[in-house]
């Protein structure tokens, strides 16, 4: 994509590079993090820019062919006026637990735009799922029953989908979720079984309503190219289980996986590609094999990653043999990401700034501004609470605040928050 100038929001800039700033110092949603700050309460917090959100999500409506639904998944980021914010915005809600379908539910998306994905649903979240109307994604034979137990004890015929474990992987993936054995879906040579379980029963008390497929082989990619190649390869293999199926296909999850760059050395992904490859699958198979089927893509990180900011202020500064620590009121218990312990093989800095000093730069500050090289560690005693290893940052005193970028998703609700008993951070929506 074309370079733009940062602060301007486009799906093209990346990370710090997003957001702007005001006589030098970062803002957030407009706001001086200074501010944000005082309007908190106090550090550590999250600020997430509602109009970065806007922008993000027109650019992936702008990049995706007409016909195709865009959801959101919930577990990227659950923040209630975050979920409300997101509803006036995409067509749907994908939640992967009971708490977050009563969440999407509060925002007043109704449970026939809610899917709900995940192994181990209980006997009681699938009977509230029926209940609500929600669309329950099989993982399993034995949750087909338990859903079918569900439906006959309210009375109510549950709409489900077959979530497919397919035999490919998608390379290039920070999660592989498909291929080989998976606690995810169904393995795909599996399906036509439980599609004909499904069949057997259609008018009775335990028939469910057969809508469609979901196959997520992976997330947080950053080549177009897999992504295409792994959209290709799901959408030839649900047309082949379509011939199985016991009504036909109307509903086509087909994941997302996009990823948004998290070091110097990530390229951002291009969306564009990847809309272009739908388009003519959309030509090609899905409405010759398909006709009936309303294809989604399904992101979380890629809409609201980028939007996020995480404020923490310097208490300490010390020097040890020649390291010089900046030690912050935050850490791992709220940005576990952040730190490289939530399963990165690979500890790389998320890109990290004196909030101070000019924004959109990714940290080392104004122009010409001296700079030191610093470790920037939480309040935890653990040597894991490590936000920053070896950053350039102009220097910073304590009472400074430190932004860490890309917070808007797998933050707060992805960290061991009551990990020796820290008060949680705040949350704002700007």
């Amino acid at each position: 994509m074309p370079p733009t100038t940062p602060g301007t929001g486009s799906a093209s800039a990346s990370g710090p590079a997003l957001f702007g700033s005001a006589a030098g110092e970062l803002t957030v949603g407009g706001v001086p993090a200074s501010l944000i700050a005082e309007r908190a309460g106090g550090t550590p917090l999250f600020a997430y820019d509602r109009k970065l959100v806007v922008e993000r999500v027109a650019a992936v409506r702008e990049a995706l062919p007409a016909g195709v639904k865009l959801s959101y998944a919930v577990k990227a980021n659950p923040m209630p006026a975050l979920l409300h914010h997101m509803s006036t915005l995409v067509d749907g809600f994908d939640v992967a637990s009971s708490g977050e379908m009563l969440a999407a539910l509060d925002t007043g998306v109704p449970g026939a735009r809610i899917a709900f994905a995940g192994p181990g649903k209980t006997a009681a979240e699938l009977r509230q799922a029926v209940a609500a109307g929600v669309l329950v994604e099989l993982e399993s034979a034995g949750e087909l029953d338990r859903v079918r137990a569900a439906g006959a004890a309210l009375g109510v015929r549950p709409r489900v989908a077959v979530r497919v474990n397919p035999p490919f992987a998608v390379h290039g993936s920070g999660m592989r979720m498909g291929g080989g054995p998976q606690q995810f879906g169904v393995d795909a040579e599996q399906v036509p079984e439980l599609l004909a379980e499904i069949a057997r029963d259609t008018s009775g008390p335990g028939a469910v309503g057969f809508e469609g497929f979901h196959v997520f082989a992976g997330s947080q990619n950053l080549s177009a190219e897999s992504i295409c190649r792994a959209q290709r390869e799901t959408v030839a293999l649900v047309a082949e289980l379509a011939e199985h199926a016991p009504a036909p296909v109307r509903y086509l999850n087909l994941g997302g996986g996009f990823g948004i760059p998290y070091s110097a050395r990530d390229v951002p992904l291009d969306p564009r590609p990847i809309g272009e490859n739908l388009a003519e699958l959309l030509e090609t198979t899905v409405r010759r094999a398909l006709p009936q089927a309303r294809p989604v893509i399904e992101l979380g990180r890629y809409l609201v990653g980028e939007a996020g900011v995480y404020l923490t202020r310097v208490v300490d500064r010390k020097e040890s043999r020649g390291t010089t620590y900046l030690v912050v009121d935050g850490g791992l218990h709220h940005q576990l990401a952040a730190t490289g312990n939530l399963g990165r093989a690979l500890r790389r800095n998320y890109p990290i700034a004196v909030a101070g000093h000019a924004a959109g730069t990714g940290g080392a500050g104004r122009s010409g501004e001296p700079t030191e090289t610093v470790d920037v560690v939480g309040c935890l005693c653990t040597p894991l609470d490590l936000l920053g290893r070896a950053v350039e940052l102009p220097r910073a005193e304590p009472g400074a605040l430190i932004a860490v970028f890309q917070a808007g998703a797998y933050g707060l609700t992805a960290s061991p928050t009551a990990f020796l008993g820290h008060p949680a951070p705040r949350e704002l929506l700007l």
